[in-house]
């Protein structure tokens, strides 16, 4: 089911999974990555990074293959502003502050080169593998492109079965040193590892990754700028997402642990609190990308062989190695510039086996971890029984909601978890099995050892108090002595600007961790007074001056969804359905009929009432329109006959009371370029406001849903973890347009008959249309320029009539989500939302807050009580009247149209 997508020249089928494109988007030079072209990608997977720094991941369309400069505009101010400040800010930082900083100041960094790490620490990269040739060619190729100089590479063969890797380093890669080490298992390799480095720092990655050329220059900057850090852990990001399995691994969790630094201190005195506090040290990443002090091992000991790859454990050899560090009270960093990039499982089968080894190998840790430390057993324990019962109301949350992560997969960790106690017994057995067949490593003993004198013993209670003056800039701390916690006050020539207190300090408090925690406690409060007299204005000002200086042509004036036409060979029916308006719908098709359009266009109206005659000759005037008769009562009825009959790559669908401007079939469609489109809504303007109905009903809400363009998709709809699914924001049937391809997709099928006018429910088949499609995945764009005008109801027993349905359809839209679909947010909506929206109302109604009509509040109330009611007797007459087929292939629509059109009419 995975394909790569290319239009040639349209693709009306919309697969269940899309390959997305990752990419690097640099930020003080992102032209680079708004020129290429991803030919077949219709997403991608950016990680933004400014000077080096990743500030965020973000997830774009592209369109004809290439990111638009308004997007990435877009995604800076929505999500990344934040960071982005801190980052230029620390930068500046670096050096002195003759005065406060200012817009310019920061801004004058984006040109700055990085600063040059000094190379002076001898580092060894260790790879360790077993029988992956193929991927350790592309780990060594890119090892191979490290900047940093004083560099050792070695690979750690492990138990191979064949001289493939040994070839591979010996004919192409010489300057890599090979070693062979026969016990199975990968902490066998990385203990191996650790004996042959000759480097100060020992880096370890796996042979499926793949190194950003800075990786070592930013461990080594860590290690050399904070002598308390013994060990660094790094971000790593996928390398590809070319199929579902690889895509449903980062929504699982990923190993991306955040854009944010962390540092873990705890000294000796504190170190029994590592249990409760830390015990969890996933939160710090992953053997894929760690680094740790070579003389660390001398005091701690070597990784346990009974964990990992290898052994029945399947993992928790890096995990445990991390607690154990904080254990015995040394530090660990958690640097995401350190950056690697990872290749996933690619199929479901081995992304099952890998979560299932999560569970094995996290609990095998915890039972390590418990048999090392005694006085630790009760918070491990606790922890254990907790993150047990996470992952049940996991389980559970995704059987009330749709998730997009299969329940299978929390299944398996589940069962991976119940298990690793009992294999890390039998591991540990074989461990020694294999320690006496082939002998022990030199100093493999994995035992706690006694503390250098030099170890520091800091008082629990005590907190150092410092001041730094900005304008003598930002110094190393040392001679903190015991103090675990420090208070401090930071100045700017003598006035003071704030205080913050900085946890999990050793004896020395690094330059580089100051620069960080003073940007990220103050950010704004460092500006000059002038400056921050309205921190929002100034906020505005640095980020309006960052797009400028980076991204000048991301105005969006040759870019978006509008800019552009689909192909003249994809074909577009529209469908209207109606009951006895003749005049509203002769109107509608003569707007029809002046479409501006390069393609086939296929009109087919639907009767919903032919007794009555008032539709056939409305129809006969208009020689390009097919007639079709439903005599079921229903919109969603006629409307799905009329998808039926439809011809078009494209099925818009608006109502009869509705005029069009010239281009609006070539706006809404516009959108279907992107191949994970599966919907384009677009907005409805009132067509006159001459009574107080019509006023009344848009200052009810109206139709239109606004004038920025905007788009749904999976992830928006697994936001609301609790509230219901918005889909109301979206639009409506008034004005829509799909691709055929979902009306055949067995999860999302046509409209459902049960809910929209004509029916006791009265609307809400066009949400959970919308509902539907985002849960299987297709995206939704609502295109305000697609606009069309609608004539509102003149009469206030219209409306009344209008709002009474509108409320009772909202209920039953809500009741369908949880009974078909077992979505049980519909029941926060339900008991909570709803009634919360009813007080609002009335008490804005009696604090002069609005003029709305109390009647029509309480009108709404009413309909609301009336939903289930209408629920139950809409599925009654839907089961008497029978649902409409599905769609149905192309003989069986001729069939169709001959008997229910009359041939061409």
């Amino acid at each position: 089911m995975v394909q790569t997508i290319a239009l040639a020249p349209f693709d009306n089928e919309v697969p269940m999974w899309m390959p997305i494109r990752v990419m690097e988007i640099e930020l003080s030079a992102p032209q680079s990555s708004l020129n290429q072209t991803f030919d077949g990608y219709g997403q991608a997977l950016a990680l933004v990074r400014l000077h080096g720094v990743p500030v965020g991941i973000e997830k774009f369309s592209l369109i004809e293959g290439k990111l638009d400069p308004l997007d990435l505009k877009k995604a800076i101010l929505k999500h990344h502003a934040h960071r982005i400040i801190r980052t230029l800010i620390s930068k500046r930082l670096t050096s002195s502050l003759h005065h406060l900083l200012t817009p310019e100041d920061i801004l004058t960094s984006l040109r700055s080169p990085p600063d040059p790490v000094d190379a002076s620490l001898a580092v060894t990269v260790a790879v360790c593998t077993r029988d992956r040739a193929t991927d350790l060619a592309m780990c060594l190729e890119a090892l191979s492109r490290l900047r940093y100089p004083n560099l050792e590479i070695l690979v750690v063969d492990n138990a191979a079965s064949t001289d493939a890797t040994r070839k591979l380093v010996h004919d192409r890669y010489p300057q890599v040193r090979y070693v062979l080490e026969p016990r199975p298992g990968l902490d066998w390799a990385r203990n191996r590892a650790i004996q042959e480095a000759k480097g100060d720092i020992v880096a370890f990655t796996d042979d499926d990754v793949i190194v950003d050329p800075g990786w070592i220059d930013e461990i080594v900057r860590v290690f050399q700028e904070d002598a308390t850090v013994m060990g660094v852990t790094g971000m790593v990001v996928p390398w590809e997402l070319e199929t579902e399995a690889q895509w449903l691994f980062e929504r699982y969790g990923g190993f991306n642990r955040g854009f944010d630094p962390k540092w873990a201190l705890l000294g000796t005195s504190h170190a029994h609190l590592a249990a409760s506090r830390y015990i969890g040290t996933g939160q710090f990443g992953t053997g894929a990308n760690m680094a740790f002090r070579k003389q660390v091992f001398e005091s701690i000991g070597y990784f346990d062989p009974a964990l990992d790859v290898g052994t029945v454990t399947s993992g928790g050899g890096d995990l445990e190695m991390f607690f154990r560090l904080l254990r015995e009270g040394y530090g660990l960093m958690y640097e995401p510039k350190a950056l690697v990039w990872h290749r996933h499982r690619r199929t479901r089968s081995e992304l099952q086996s890998q979560i299932e080894s999560w569970g094995t190998g996290f609990y095998a840790y915890l039972t390590r971890s418990a048999q090392a430390y005694p006085d630790n057993r009760f918070a491990i324990l606790r922890f254990g029984f907790w993150w047990l019962w996470r992952h049940l109301r996991r389980y559970a949350a995704a059987s009330i909601k749709p998730s997009p992560i299969p329940n299978e997969l929390v299944m398996r960790e589940l069962r991976g978890s119940l298990k690793g106690p009992f294999l890390y017994m039998k591991a540990r057995k074989r461990s020694e099995d294999i320690r006496k067949r082939f002998g022990p490593l030199k100093s493999d003993a994995i035992e706690r050892r006694t503390f250098p004198a030099s170890r520091m013993h800091p008082d629990k209670d005590s907190v150092a108090v410092r001041t730094i003056d900005l304008q003598k800039g930002i110094p190393t701390i040392e001679e903190l002595g015991s103090c675990h916690q420090i208070r401090l006050i930071v100045t700017w020539s003598g006035k003071p600007i704030g205080a913050l207190n900085v946890n999990d300090v050793g004896p020395v408090l690094s330059a580089h961790r100051l620069r960080y925690e003073i940007a990220d406690a103050f950010g704004l409060d460092l500006f000059s007074e002038t400056d921050k007299l309205d921190k929002g204005v100034l906020w505005s000002k640095i980020i309006d001056g960052f797009i400028e200086r980076c991204m000048p042509k991301a105005d969006g004036s040759s870019s978006g969804y509008h800019a552009r036409k689909l192909p003249p060979t994809c074909s577009v029916s529209v469908v209207i359905a109606t009951r006895d308006r003749p005049d509203d719908l002769r109107e509608c098709l003569r707007f029809l009929s002046r479409q501006r359009v390069s393609r086939p266009i296929d009109i087919v109206v639907v009767d919903n009432n032919p007794a009555s005659g008032l539709t056939e000759p409305v129809v006969s005037a208009f020689p390009n329109v097919r007639l079709a008769v439903e005599t079921r009562r229903g919109s969603s009825y006629a409307r799905n006959c009329g998808i039926r009959l439809s011809t078009g790559d494209i099925v818009a669908v608006t109502d009869d009371d509705t005029t069009m401007p010239e281009d609006w079939l070539e706006t809404l469609i516009a959108p279907f370029e992107q191949p994970d489109v599966g919907i384009v809504t677009g907005n409805v303007l009132p067509f006159e406001l001459e009574t107080q109905a019509q006023r009344l009903f848009e200052q009810y809400g109206g139709l239109g849903r606004g004038y920025i363009r905007w788009k749904a998709d999976r992830d928006w709809f697994d936001e609301f973890t609790r509230k219901a699914v918005p889909t109301w924001y979206l639009g409506g049937t008034a004005n829509v347009a799909f691709r055929r391809s979902i009306f055949s997709d067995p999860n999302v099928g046509l409209f459902e008959e049960t809910l929209g006018s004509g029916v006791p429910t009265g609307v809400g088949e066009d949400t959970y249309m919308f509902y539907r499609a985002l849960k299987e995945g297709y995206t939704v764009v609502y295109e305000p320029s697609a606009y069309v005008w609608h004539k509102h109801r003149k009469t206030m027993s219209d409306l009344q009539r209008q709002i009474y349905a509108y409320s009772r359809g909202h209920v039953a839209y809500h009741l369908t989500t949880l009974f078909r679909d077992g979505d049980f947010r519909a029941l926060t909506a339900l008991f909570y939302t709803l009634p919360r929206y009813h007080a609002a109302r009335i008490r804005d109604y009696i604090l002069g807050w609005t003029n709305y009509p109390l009647r029509l509040a309480f009108l709404e109330f009413a309909g609301h009580l009336a939903g289930p009611w209408a629920y139950w007797k809409a599925h009654r007459m839907v089961k008497r009247m029978g649902r409409s087929d599905g769609i149905r292939d192309s003989s069986q629509q001729t069939e169709d149209r001959s008997r229910n059109t009359g041939g061409n009419r």
